[in-house]
This record gives C-alpha cells, structure tokens and sequence, in this order.
C-alpha cells in the first residue's frame, strides 16, 4: 500500500479532491482509483479528481476528473479552488495564470474570493429554443419557474442523454430569474447527478440571462444551493469575452489516505 496526500477542497458547494501531482505520483489513467477516492461512501468523496502538475510556460497546469474517473473538461469551480491551493502550496502568487484542457486561464485571489478568467464565447447557440453554450464545458441553459420544484436528476438526465446531443452528452442548467441576479441548479454529466453548483454552468446561465435581454448588466449575481457567485462579462456583437466567475474557495481538511 501506498500513501496519498490529499487536500479536499469545496467552491459554493462543489467538491474536489485536490491532489499536488508535481512529482508525478499519482496515475491519471487509473480511473479506478479516480472513482474509489471520489466514492462518497467508501472513499474521501467529491464530485471529481484535481491533478496539479507542473508546466513550464505557466504557474502549474491543473488536469480535471469527473467522479466517474475519466478527465473531464474544465471545470470552473475547480479552476478556483486549484487557484486557492496553488496559493497555499507556495506555487503561485494571488494573480496567476495556469494552463487547463480547454486553454490558458488567468486567476487573480482578492480578500478572500478567487476570480477566474473563462474563455470567450462567440455566438451563442439555440437548440429547442434553449441557450447552448460552452464555456470550456458544454452547457444547455434552460429558463424555468420554480426551479426548486424541478427533479433536476431526472429531467437533467433525459436532456443529458437526448439525440440532440449525441454522442458526447452535455451539462443541463434549470436557471430561473430573481430580483437580484439568477437561481441555478445543474445536472452535471460525468456526475450523472445534479451537484450544488458549477462554475461553467453558471458562467452558461449568466451569459444567457444577459444576452437572453433579462438583464441590461453585464455583470449577474449567481443563486446556487451551494452558495453565490458572480459573473461578469463583456458584449461584443454576437461574442462574449473577457469572462469571469468569481466566488469563494474554500479549503476544507487536508489527510492522507491508503492506496
């Protein structure tokens, strides 16, 4: 057996395990013990895997997996609490840049919120009269009434899983309009579960709230039941860049597990 340290981590609710991969000891490829250290009750849980490794053009390189073991695309939340350990691990200053699947990301931490650049949008799409947008991650925005009330895992799993999304599947967003910004809750493929937040759902939600015309700001205040985030953003036609989510992270207990 062998001993892994870890550090857990969680941003408005979504959970990670964050594991320093700078020497190299742990195996990206081996996707069972991915699934078992992501298990909830038979592992340390979390909603999926976090790689730090090193890169020599930027602070660190960060590699996410989903809790079905396999690597996933970005994930925003995971990008900020990644920002927050690289901070703690000596690692990076509070304004960083660090490399991920979908690209080059900035990271700047400020009194204690870490505020994560996304990659620009050009022209959204519509599917089913609904947003499609990806934001490193593919996302489906869906504006709804009382979204408290929705079976999110059931009803997120039919979009999931349509033909209108065949082969690769995506993200499912319920978002519903609020006076002071936006409720949202998503079904997060990989997860094949609704989770407590997304940052790249949110990023979705956000942008179609504002180019959706329910907003004339450019900046939304984020409702999930994990906690709050913001989003802000700049129009540029049919393109939407210099993108952030920005919110808390939150280092939650540091162990060591036998693997």
């Amino acid at each position: 057996m062998a001993i892994l340290q870890f550090n857990k981590y969680q941003g408005a609710g979504n959970d990670f395990i964050i594991i320093d991969n700078r020497k190299g000891i742990f195996n990206p490829d081996d996707s069972e013990l991915i699934i078992r250290l992501c298990n909830r009750r038979f592992g340390i849980g979390a909603d999926g895997l976090i790689l730090i490794s090193d890169n020599m053009d930027y602070d660190f390189e960060m590699q996410y997996f989903n809790a079905d073991g396999f690597e996933s695309t970005m994930c925003g939340n995971g990008g900020r609490c990644s920002a927050d350990f690289a901070i703690k691990a000596g690692i990076a200053g509070k304004s960083m840049r660090f490399k991920a699947i979908d690209g080059t990301h900035k990271a700047i931490s400020e009194e204690g919120i870490i505020r994560l650049q996304m990659n620009d949008i050009k022209d959204p799409g519509l599917i089913n009269n609904n947003y499609f947008i990806n934001t490193g991650s593919p996302h489906y925005v869906v504006f709804r009434d009382n979204v408290n009330n929705i079976d999110v895992d059931s009803e997120g799993k039919e979009i999931r899983w349509s033909e209108d999304f065949a082969p690769g599947g995506t993200n499912v967003n319920f978002v519903e309009k609020e006076k002071e910004g936006i409720f949202v809750r998503t079904f997060e493929r990989g997860v094949e579960a609704e989770t407590l937040s997304c940052g790249t759902g949110v990023t979705a939600s956000a942008i179609a709230a504002v180019i959706s015309g329910q907003f004339d700001t450019n900046t939304v205040n984020v409702r999930t039941r994990g906690g709050d985030l913001s989003v802000s953003m700049k129009m540029s036609g049919k393109n939407i860049n210099d993108i952030w989510l920005s919110g808390p992270a939150t280092f939650v207990f540091q162990g060591e597990i036998d693997v």
